[in-house]
């Protein structure tokens, strides 16, 4: 029983992680594409780099 509650726990953790990743992800792209109207090349590339660490931590997860 014990073991089965920590998965379920697990699974609620990772559920709300994942969720978190995915506003993020959004906050980034509306970050990048306010960067390419401004034609702001630091911050293009801050939000490319965050973007991609995103994309790897989401296929981690399984959750793409």
């Amino acid at each position: 029983m014990k073991q089965m509650i920590q998965i379920i726990r697990k699974a609620d953790v990772e559920k709300e992680y994942i969720n978190t990743l995915k506003l993020e992800l959004d906050y980034e792209l509306a970050t990048l594409y306010d960067a390419m109207q401004q034609n702001d090349s630091s911050q293009k590339d801050k939000s490319k780099k965050r973007l991609a660490e995103i994309q790897v931590e989401l296929e981690a997860l399984h959750a793409l």
